[in-house]
């Protein structure tokens, strides 16, 4: 696990950095955001637009944890987490409206 992450989605595994985060809802929750994307987008797709908003966030905010934050993929899977309901009411390609860059 990479350092300062608790998880990671590669479809179809989540990874967590601990045992006990499988109780953590608002984490599972966000994990299985991750999840939708990437079906949505037919995985490859994914993996290679995420890397490429991240090089595009990393030249904007020059530091590596708000260019992360800041990937589409990502503001969509924080702005959600707490909303365990999300996903039952999600509309297909919902990332993009988080394409617009407003710092989280």
């Amino acid at each position: 696990m990479p350092k300062g992450y608790t998880g990671i989605t590669i479809f179809p595994f989540v990874f967590l950095k601990s045992k006990h985060l499988k109780t953590d809802s608002v984490l599972i929750n966000h994990e299985k955001i991750h999840l939708k994307q990437q079906l949505e987008m037919l995985l490859l797709p994914f993996y290679v637009f995420y890397t490429i908003e991240f090089v595009i966030r990393l030249f904007q905010y020059k530091k590596w944890h708000s260019a992360y934050r800041n990937i589409s993929f990502e503001r969509e899977a924080y702005l959600n987490e707490n909303n365990l309901e999300y996903l039952n009411n999600r509309s297909l390609w919902a990332f993009l409206k988080y394409l617009r860059r407003h710092d989280i």
